[in-house]
């Protein structure tokens, strides 16, 4: 789940994923949280930012 926030995952590590998701409640909170932790960090102010537009 980590590994999805910093890369496109291959089909196959994607349908392994979804498929383990599918039955696995805890690891679906983990996958929101990680998701969420994500988003802030993108916004954080402290943090270094990326972009791939040279205009931000």
């Amino acid at each position: 789940m980590s590994l999805k926030q910093d890369r496109a995952l291959t089909f196959r590590e994607s349908t392994a994923l979804r498929f383990h998701l599918s039955m696995c409640g805890a690891c679906r909170t983990c996958a929101r949280q990680f998701y969420l932790l994500h988003q802030l960090g993108k916004h954080h102010p402290s943090l270094p930012h990326t972009s791939k537009n040279k205009d931000d």
